[in-house]
C-alpha cells in the first residue's frame, strides 16, 4: 500500500481547538435561550479565555509543528497569543457595563470577540501563506460584523462598512501578493520560500518575487492600520461602539505586527536589503501621519485612531532593523501598548454624562476636580503613550530605537524621536485641558470592571521601571525563537 494517511499532531492547536468550539457553545446556547443569556455569555467567553492562555501555558517548552509545518508554535507565538488573549479578554470585561446600558440583547458581541481571537491565534502560527490567509480573515470577518453590530446606529453601520469594503481590497491584494510569491519560489511555506528567494539571487531577489512582497506587505499595513493603508483608521474608531474600538486598537494590531514580522524575518531573511526599504518607509510615513494629523482632532476616539497609526510606525521602527534585538523591540512595545491603550480606552469608557456617551476632548474639562484618581491615571497613561520617562511607554520607545541605531539606521531612529515630540502635543493638550479647563458637568460613577482594568494598567505603566526584566526577558526568548 502507498504512503498511509497520518492524521497531523494536534497537541499545538489545542487552545484554538478550545477556543472555536467553546465559541460554537456559546452560539448555540445564545441561539436557544436568547437574549436571558447574554450576561452568562459574556461571563463563560471571559473564562474560555483564561483557559485557553493556560492552555498555551502548559503546552510542552520547545517548538512545536503540525499540518506538515504550516503551524508553528515557539516562544514568539507563545508571547504574542498570550498578549491577544489578555487583549480580548480585558475587551470583554471593560464591555460589560456598557451592553448591559446600551445593548442588553446582544450575546453575538461575546462570541464574536471569540471567533476573532481563534483567527488571531492562527495568524500568530501561520508559517504558511495558505495558514496566514486562514487565520486573516477569520480574524476579520468576525471584526466587519463587531464594527457594524450597533444596527440602530447609522454611525456604527457606515463603519461596519467601510471596514469591510477596504478589507476585502487589502484581502485581495493580499493574496494577489502571496500568489506571485507562489509563482516566483514554488512554495507556499515560509522555509521554502526563504530557501528560494536566497538560492534564486544570491541575496538579491528576483524582480516577480519584489513585486510579490509589496503586494503581501500592502495587505499587512492594512491589517495594522499603517500609512498609506490607514484610511480606514479615524472612521472605523470613531463609529464603531466605544468598547469595540478599544478591542481594535489592541488584540488585532497585536495579530497583524504578529504575521508582518513572522513573514518578513522567516520568509524573507535573505532579501533582507529589500524589503528593509518599504518597513523603513512606512514606519516614517505612519509616525509622522500619527503625530501631525491627530493635532487638529476633537474626537477622542478619532485622536485614539491617529495615535494607533503612529504606534504602528514605531513598532515597526524595530521590525526595519531586521535583528533580535529589534525583534525584542516589537515585541516589549507590543506589550506595553496593550496596557496603554486598553487603559486609556477605560477612561474613554467612563465618559457619560445624563446616560449618554460624549466622546468630545473638550468634555474632559476641569476632570481633575471633579475626579481626580481618574485625572491622574489618564494623565500618567497619555504621558506614557507620548513616551515620557519613567513610564512603561518610554522603555517600549527606548528598545525600538536602541535596534534601530545597531543596525545603523539613524536617520530613522532621529525622525522616530522628532516624531515624539511632536506626539506629545496632543496628548498634553488633553491633560491641560483636564487640569486646567473649568470643570464641566460630572460624569456618572465609574463601573467597578472599568476602575479595576484603569487600576491595574494605571500601576503596570507607573512600575513598569522598578522591574522590567520579566517582560524584557520573555520578549529576548520570544524573539530569539524566530532567528
Amino acid at each position: 500500500m502507498s504512503d498511509t494517511f497520518q492524521m497531523p499532531t494536534l497537541l499545538p492547536v489545542l487552545p484554538e481547538i478550545v477556543l472555536a468550539v467553546g465559541a460554537m457553545v456559546l452560539l448555540m446556547v445564545g441561539v436557544f435561550r436568547g437574549e436571558r443569556a447574554a450576561k452568562s455569555i459574556e461571563g463563560a467567553a471571559f473564562l474560555l479565555l483564561l483557559i485557553t492562555a493556560l492552555i498555551i501555558v502548559w503546552l510542552p517548552a520547545g517548538k512545536l509543528v503540525t499540518f506538515d509545518g504550516s503551524f508553528v508554535v515557539d516562544g514568539f507565538a507563545r508571547f504574542l497569543k498570550l498578549l491577544a488573549l489578555a487583549g480580548s479578554a480585558t475587551t470583554i470585561v471593560m464591555s460589560s457595563h456598557y451592553l448591559a446600558v446600551e445593548k442588553p440583547e446582544t450575546f453575538e458581541y461575546s462570541v464574536l470577540i471569540l471567533l476573532s481571537t481563534t483567527g488571531m491565534m492562527m495568524l500568530i502560527s501561520a508559517a504558511d501563506l495558505i495558514a496566514l490567509y486562514l487565520g486573516l480573515e477569520l480574524m476579520s470577518l468576525a471584526l466587519y460584523v463587531v464594527a457594524a453590530i450597533d444596527r440602530d446606529s447609522v454611525r456604527s453601520t457606515e463603519a461596519g462598512l467601510k471596514y469591510f469594503v477596504l478589507g476585502a481590497l487589502s484581502s485581495g491584494m493580499l493574496l494577489y501578493g502571496a500568489s506571485l510569491v507562489y509563482g516566483f519560489t514554488g512554495t507556499v511555506s515560509f522555509a521554502g520560500i526563504a530557501k528560494a528567494a536566497t538560492h534564486a539571487g544570491g541575496g538579491a531577489a528576483s524582480l516577480g518575487l519584489v513585486f510579490g512582497l509589496v503586494f503581501l506587505f500592502a495587505g499587512f499595513c492594512f491589517k495594522v492600520s499603517a500609512v498609506p493603508f490607514h484610511m480606514w483608521t479615524p472612521d472605523v474608531y470613531e463609529g464603531a461602539p466605544t468598547p469595540i474600538t478599544a478591542f481594535f486598537a489592541a488584540a488585532p494590531k497585536v495579530a497583524g505586527i504578529a504575521m508582518f514580522v513572522r513573514t518578513t524575518i522567516v520568509a524573507f531573511p535573505g532579501i533582507l536589503s529589500q524589503w528593509q526599504q518599504i518597513v523603513v518607509f512606512v514606519a516614517i510615513a505612519s509616525m509622522a501621519l500619527g503625530a501631525f494629523a491627530a493635532i487638529g482632532q476633537r474626537n477622542i476616539k478619532r485622536l485614539m485612531a491617529y495615535s494607533s497609526i503612529g504606534h504602528m510606525g514605531f513598532a515597526l521602527v524595530g521590525l526595519a532593523a531586521g535583528t533580535t534585538e529589534g525583534v525584542q523591540g516589537v515585541l516589549v512595545y507590543m506589550a506595553i501598548y496593550i496596557t496603554m491603550t486598553l487603559g486609556a480606552f477605560a477612561c474613554i469608557l467612563a465618559m457619560r454624562r445624563d446616560g449618554q456617551m460624549v466622546e468630545n476632548i473638550a468634555d474632559l474639562s476641569g476632570l481633575a476636580r471633579t475626579k481626580p484618581t481618574m485625572a491622574f491615571f489618564f494623565a500618567m497613561l497619555l504621558f506614557s503613550l507620548a513616551g515620557v520617562p519613567p513610564l512603561a511607554g518610554f522603555f517600549a520607545k527606548f528598545y525600538v530605537f536602541l535596534a534601530a541605531i545597531k543596525a545603523g539606521l539613524f536617520a530613522l531612529a532621529v525622525i522616530g524621536v522628532v516624531t515624539s515630540v511632536v506626539g506629545a502635543y496632543y496628548y498634553l493638550t488633553i491633560v491641560k485641558t483636564m487640569y486646567f479647563d473649568e470643570p464641566a458637568k460630572p460624569f456618572e460613577p465609574m463601573p467597578y470592571e472599568l476602575k479595576a482594568v484603569l487600576g491595574l494598567t494605571g500601576l503596570f505603566n507607573l512600575l513598569f521601571f522598578v522591574y522590567p526584566s520579566p517582560l524584557i526577558d520573555a520578549a529576548n526568548a520570544a524573539a530569539k525563537s524566530l532567528f
